[in-house]
């Protein structure tokens, strides 16, 4: 995987939003029964799929093949992953602060 230059890094990322935003939710409809069969783990090859299709648009942006876009994809699955734990489900980072009763004298 090559990215020249970090406005391409960003373009990347903002196309692969898009690309996971309109065509993954088809795909992964489409692909369903080889996802259940798999047990899920087809998901990454969607995923590959989705970077190698970002990486046609852009030509500043290349993958050496299918290797290579399965483990940016498996580094993308990853990275959502621990953001969606971090965010939770309520869209926001929850903070608890946790106050003792007990006063120091």
């Amino acid at each position: 995987m090559r990215i020249a230059g970090a406005g391409t890094f960003i373009l990347a990322g903002l196309l692969l939003g898009v690309v996971n935003a309109l065509v993954r939710p088809v795909l992964l409809l489409l692909t369903l029964p080889f996802t259940v069969l798999t047990l899920g783990l087809f998901v990454l090859v969607i995923n590959a799929a989705m970077l190698g299709l970002v990486s046609v648009f852009l030509e500043n942006f290349t993958l050496n093949g299918f290797p290579s876009a399965f483990w940016g994809a498996l580094v993308v699955s990853l990275t959502s992953g621990l953001t969606s734990y971090l965010i939770g489900p309520t869209g926001s980072v929850d903070m608890m602060v946790v106050r003792s009763s007990k006063r120091r004298e």
